[in-house]
């Protein structure tokens, strides 16, 4: 599967307002953004738009709409998002014109190829502002340059495209890592995850709920963007899993709260931060947790939900 990962630079222009987490934030502004740049047909809905297998704007946040019918469809109840915005993790609220910001989009297979048009909506949203509004004006600011595997690759000074490399093509099958067979795995969760196991929302843990998770969102990335189903032994995985433990936990719930302009109600939002340890056999689930480092995983990972940091032991 092709996956690129591209770091936005910005500038703030005036004073802007941000709530601790900004997930929710930047991807509100980010697709109002990308729709005015792209749609063609604006004053139709995605359902019935004849382009909507083609729109990128449909394609990055209509996905469900947008894949229905197609072989994807068949295979995966709900698709994916082809795209996590990692907001910045700071939980500074408070920025003043002239203070930097920056994020990092991740794009998964052939939605790499539209990479132009995401800077080109980066851009307006700078224009458009975000966060709350003071003294009448949301905080806008300067995308100053994009970054991808540590080169310039678009810049203010000419509003140009450079140096564009080839996204990186992510695999994985059934080897196993070469390291002691009982270890410790330290998970540590960047930003929230939220996980449902037998339909409720889960606030711990356990290593058979991780691996179920990770498992699925690989899946659904490799059907939907990739080359299909990977060779992964799933069932064996699951469990196997039930024999590793965890050894500490300093897990919490972390709530916040995410207006919906679609719904036009608050909905509060919520997953699990902090860091958990297992302890057990885990060589065989390092390549599927260094790959869910790469992507996310759990529920709204395109609002940057379920970034993970693993270290083994």
């Amino acid at each position: 599967m092709k996956y690129g990962k591209y770091h936005f630079f910005c500038v703030m222009k005036n004073d802007a307002y941000l709530p601790q987490y900004k997930g929710s934030t930047f991807r509100g502004v980010f697709g109002r953004a990308l729709k005015k740049v792209v749609c063609a047909l604006k004053q139709q809905e995605c359902s019935q738009c004849l382009l909507k297998q083609r729109c990128i704007y449909a394609l990055a946040f209509e996905t469900s709409i947008s894949l229905k019918n197609t072989p994807q469809s068949s295979r995966i109840a709900s698709p994916p998002h082809p795209f996590v915005l990692e907001p910045p993790l700071t939980t500074k609220t408070k920025f003043s014109k002239g203070d930097l910001l920056d994020f990092n989009l991740l794009l998964f297979g052939e939605m790499n190829n539209s990479l132009p048009y995401f800077i080109y909506a980066f851009d307006q949203m700078g224009k458009i502002g975000i966060g709350k509004k003071n003294e009448g004006k949301r905080g806008r600011f300067i995308l100053k340059e994009v970054k991808g595997n540590n080169c310039v690759i678009y810049a203010a000074t000419d509003k140009k495209m450079h140096n564009v490399t080839k996204p990186e093509v992510l695999s994985i099958d059934n080897t196993t890592c070469t390291v002691e067979p009982k270890a410790c795995l330290k998970l540590t969760l960047k930003t929230p995850l939220r996980l449902k196991f037998e339909n409720r929302l889960k606030a711990d843990l356990p290593f058979h709920v991780l691996v179920r998770s990770m498992l699925r969102r690989i899946s659904s990335l490799f059907n939907c963007y990739g080359k299909g189903e990977p060779p992964l032994d799933y069932r064996g995985l699951v469990q196997r899993a039930a024999s590793v433990k965890i050894f500490d936990s300093n897990l919490k719930w972390f709530d916040w709260c995410r207006y919906s302009s679609r719904q036009n109600k608050s909905m509060l939002m919520g997953g699990m931060t902090g860091s958990v340890t297992y302890k057990g056999n885990i060589a065989e689930y390092l390549p599927v947790v260094e790959l869910c480092e790469k992507v996310h995983l759990g529920k709204q990972t395109s609002f940057g939900l379920g970034q993970i940091r693993a270290e083994s032991m």
